[in-house]
């Protein structure tokens, strides 16, 4: 079984993946994590390029262009060969990151974007995504200078937010929405209730 979470920046992805694995192999089932860009020697180095605040201005195309790249070698390398194996991977992060920060927020569009991403991915999509929604102004509070993609401020962040809720509106079949303004205890209790049932 495959499963992502998604979020602006901030909103406590990693924390969420970490809780969810916990749970589910205190169920009995192996379950890998793997984040977004990186999980494989090629990604990471790709991560390094995306992520470094030296790499500048780059436009949307580039950027949707290395994260596919990235995206592609983790879904060949770690993700099916995870999955055939029995296994639950949970991703932080997946297509839908390059949806909405290069396709609605960068302009390119969310079927080309969706078009690059079936290529790289094989047509590999999780089973289900949580979607961790918290007002920009909290989540941004949370980071520190951070990384090329963080340091875009908070107009940015609160545009991804909307385009994350225009995907929930358009493919509501994919996504579970989280209130993510709760504890953290809140939060994980919600990602159990939203867990499709053959795992919960």
């Amino acid at each position: 079984m495959f499963l992502a979470f998604e979020g602006a920046d901030g909103a406590g992805k990693s924390t969420q993946v970490q809780l969810l694995a916990e749970y589910l192999e205190r169920q009995g089932r192996e379950v890998l994590i793997c984040r977004e860009p990186g999980g494989t020697e090629l990604g990471e180095k790709l991560r390094g390029i995306l992520l470094d605040p030296d790499s500048g201005d780059m436009g949307p195309e580039a950027e949707v262009l290395l994260f596919m790249a990235a995206r592609a070698q983790l879904c060949s390398r770690v993700i099916r060969p995870a999955l055939e194996a029995g296994k639950v991977v949970i991703s932080d992060r997946f297509l839908w990151s390059s949806v909405v920060y290069q396709g609605i927020v960068g302009g390119l569009g969310i079927e080309e974007v969706l078009s690059i991403g079936r290529v790289a991915t094989g047509g590999l999509l999780p089973e289900l995504t949580f979607l961790i929604d918290l007002d920009p102004a909290v989540s941004h509070s949370s980071l520190d200078e951070g990384d090329r993609m963080e340091r875009r401020g908070l107009d940015f962040q609160r545009e991804v937010r909307e385009g994350f809720a225009g995907l929930v509106a358009d493919f509501s079949d994919s996504f579970a929405l989280i209130d993510g303004s709760g504890s953290v205890e809140q939060v994980h209790e919600q990602v159990i209730k939203a867990l499709p049932q053959k795992q919960s």
